[in-house]
């Protein structure tokens, strides 16, 4: 199947999901202020934390706000597309109706990574755009050209990182497959990318940037529309994050080859 193709019927699953979803519109409403109460939630810890002192860990609080903008986007790509694919995919390899997603002529993976959508969380994309603008009116300067090119290439990458991560605990499913609390235990790790990695000391630095590589989700995508960011950091966050990409597909892979239906 050509790439047109293919993004054709990613396409048209997408929007059969949307439409699916917007047929209930009163959820659709309270789910929309439910995401917007919880953007708003988001600022009460930098106000805390900030309350008394004017930076922490070399952060100042609109710097800061700019993480929690990037956090607040990515929270909802995963919250809005990555999530809900991917425990549907997992329900489907619990009772053996996976079977009829190999049957189909398209990469598995590409039609579990896109099967279902909220789309109420694009409120909270657009909020996320908001946090940015506020937080460099509160700077007194806008981005650089530059600075965007680099931050919206970090964003990338950072879904990239967040997206194999969870690529690969979908992939453990077929082994294990009540891995449901696994999936909210990366998303418990994921609320540690509202802070910057400055923030934390030591070993738990090492492992939010190496081995559960947050900082690559939200401080290093901050760093680079603040125009702190270098060229070593860059592609090393881009690096690490292809190098998680392709081993989240060989373990799929591996994985495909291992199941044996449920049915």
């Amino acid at each position: 199947m050509t790439g047109e193709r293919t993004l054709r019927v990613l396409a048209a699953q997408l929007r059969a999901s949307v439409m699916t979803a917007m047929q209930y519109r009163a959820n659709f409403l309270v789910s929309g202020l439910v995401a917007l109460y919880w953007v708003a939630w988001n600022f009460l810890p930098l106000l805390i934390l900030f309350g008394d002192r004017q930076m922490v860990a070399g952060w100042d609080y609109p710097s800061a706000l700019v993480v929690v903008g990037y956090f607040v986007i990515l929270r909802a790509v995963l919250e809005g597309i990555i999530t809900p694919s991917f425990e549907d995919a997992i329900s489907r390899i619990r009772n053996g109706s996976f079977d009829y997603v190999l049957l189909k002529p398209l990469d598995a993976m590409l039609l579990v990574s896109a099967c279902k959508v909220e789309p109420w969380k694009a409120l909270e994309l657009l909020a996320g755009l908001g946090i940015f603008v506020h937080a460099f009116l509160e700077l007194g300067r806008p981005p650089t050209p530059g600075a965007v090119a680099l931050g919206v290439v970090m964003l990338l990458s950072g879904v990239v990182a967040m997206y194999s991560l969870w690529l690969a605990a979908v992939s453990l499913s077929f082994w294990a497959v009540r891995l449901d609390n696994l999936m909210y235990l990366l998303s418990a790790i994921f609320d540690v990318g509202r802070w910057p990695i400055s923030v934390f000391r030591g070993a738990v630095r090492v492992v939010f940037t190496v081995v559960i590589p947050v900082a690559i989700m939200t401080t290093f995508p901050a760093m680079a529309l603040l125009g702190r960011g270098d060229a070593r950091t860059a592609t090393g966050a881009i690096g690490g994050s292809a190098l998680m990409l392709l081993g989240s597909r060989l373990l799929w892979r591996r994985a495909i080859a291992a199941y044996t239906s449920a049915s």
